[in-house]
């Protein structure tokens, strides 16, 4: 039934579209015999509203891959800078709390490591229709540049973090793990959640050995789910990883890889000395940084989704032009 209600999904609004092309052409017609300026005008607003339709399903029919439709796992790093990236590490994680919020999106906190100024890591589930299809352009270093609160002689500051999407799998996928393959640890879970969660060793960490992949949960008061929450995780990075081996290209896996600092970055978020937020891949960029940092992230996806559809090349060693 899901399936179902998602492909109606994708063919309803172009029937719909169809339509109003069919009423857009009616009313052009009328206006160029009456030439009544009113008429004009409605016209070109009729226009406009199909021409944004049609660009955003467009967009959405390039949602192809095998799991682009699926719910999405979010992580997000800390890197080179201190308190001042733990900061940044926050801000992105709330920018992306805000994108889901504003899609009408779930989201569930599976794990958080907190630090001094902000996080040290985040891993978030975000569910929904083509959750995963949009985030995977997120995928990368993202790279802050601003006059730092923390700094008492406010100088300018250069801070780092790296964000890692991953699908959620369902059962029509299989990815085997070997028992011997895995080590499981269990400790006491941190921040919030009760006595009862800080008292017991109910979050579970586990590390698939041949690999190196590492996945965490601490938010459900039970072991056993904390255990299946991880296992979710662990079967989607090896999905990804294995799928990135096979093709020979490391793009999806190796955000996380990278060092997160100088030269690997995917986008540069500039508050001072102007405000600017540009990606490097597909050098899309706008000046309203604050609606960014608010969650307006659908036209940098919807220019990374493009991009890749055209098989346009995207340089993501990022550039010095925002220092």
């Amino acid at each position: 039934m899901a399936q179902i209600r998602r492909l109606k999904g994708r063919v309803e609004p172009w029937r719909k579209l169809l339509t109003e092309m069919d009423d857009l052409d009616a009313m052009y017609e009328l206006a160029e015999e009456s030439g009544d300026s009113g008429d004009e005008e409605e016209v070109r607003s009729m226009y406009e509203a199909a021409k944004e339709k049609f660009e955003k399903l467009n967009v959405l029919n390039l949602l192809s891959d095998e799991v682009d439709q699926n719910d999405a796992f979010l992580t997000i790093h800390a890197g080179a800078g201190g308190t001042e990236a733990c900061d940044w590490a926050n801000m992105l994680s709330r920018m992306y709390l805000r994108w889901a919020e504003r899609h009408n999106y779930k989201v569930e906190v599976m794990d958080e490591l907190e630090a001094e100024g902000g996080i040290k890591s985040i891993t978030i589930q975000i569910s929904g229709d083509f959750v995963y299809g949009y985030l995977k352009a997120e995928g990368g270093i993202h790279r802050l540049v601003r006059i730092s609160p923390f700094d008492a002689n406010a100088r300018r500051h250069t801070s780092f973090a790296s964000v890692y999407v991953y699908p959620v799998l369902d059962d029509t996928i299989e990815v085997d793990i070997r028992p011997e393959d895995l080590r499981v640890d269990t400790y006491r879970a941190g921040g919030k959640g009760g006595q009862h969660v800080n008292k017991t060793d109910s979050a579970v960490r586990f590390t698939h050995i041949p690999t190196g992949i590492v996945v965490a949960c601490q938010t459900e008061r039970s072991q056993i789910f904390n255990r299946q929450a991880c296992m979710s995780m662990l079967k989607a990075r090896l999905y990804e990883y294995y799928k990135a081996q096979k093709e020979k290209e490391n793009s999806k896996f190796a955000a996380e890889k990278k060092d997160i600092s100088f030269g690997s970055q995917i986008r540069s978020y500039v508050f001072c000395p102007y405000t600017m937020v540009k990606d490097h891949r597909t050098k899309f960029s706008t000046g309203n940084i604050q609606a960014v940092m608010d969650g307006d992230l659908d036209e940098f996806m919807n220019s990374y989704l493009v991009a890749k559809w055209k098989g346009l090349p995207m340089d993501d060693s990022g550039d010095d032009d925002e220092e």
